[in-house]
């Protein structure tokens, strides 16, 4: 199947987001099965409580396919720091994710018995699986290209664990290099 040669250039040109999207849905089917896993088995009087141990494990995964092909041609990192901020941007999702099923039950009480059965099922799918993790994702976009992968590796420079700016230097050898004066710059470097 061959596509239209504007949408292919749109595609290529944005091809990080493509990839993400890509990511972010097959995250997003294993965090609907796993939910409803868990919510009609072993969780269900906490399905909320489901909803966010299932994000927590396609949390996992979406590090590893988003590290190794959405942004692979990102850094500015150390590995570690950069898991760091990986894992405080998607406790955060977490947290967004989950605030729409909780209001839903918690405070607008759409659960049975004030609901019926069928009617509490939409209201958890439409709050916690579209709004929640549309909400999610939209941050997790924003928060992965401006913390966590921030900036693009230039061409010639492999993938390494310390980009950008030299071997070995992270985030916040970065940011104590550029607030020093060019002469206390100097020494350090040495």
């Amino acid at each position: 199947m061959l596509l239209p040669e504007t949408l292919r250039n749109l595609l290529f040109k944005r091809k990080e987001t493509v990839k993400f999207l890509l990511v972010g849905g097959t995250c997003y089917s294993i965090t609907v099965i796993l939910t409803y896993m868990l919510k009609l088995s072993v969780l269900t009087e906490k399905p909320v409580t489901a909803l966010v141990i299932a994000t927590v494990l396609a949390t996992v995964l979406s590090y590893i396919l988003n590290r190794e092909w959405s942004f692979n041609a990102r850094g500015g990192h150390r590995r570690h720091t950069e898991i760091l901020l990986f894992v405080t941007v998607n406790l955060i999702a977490i947290v967004i994710n989950a605030v729409p099923a909780f209001l839903a039950r918690h405070v607008f009480l759409l659960e049975t018995p004030n609901v019926s059965f069928a009617a509490q099922e939409i209201s958890d799918f439409v709050s916690g699986l579209v709004l929640g993790t549309s909400l999610a994702m939209f941050f997790r976009l924003w928060a992965f290209r401006h913390w966590v992968f921030p900036s693009k590796r230039p061409a010639d420079e492999p993938p390494g664990p310390a980009v950008g700016h030299g071997p070995g230097v992270d985030l916040a050898d970065r940011l104590a290099s550029e607030a020093m004066p060019v002469g206390a710059q100097a020494v350090r470097n040495r």
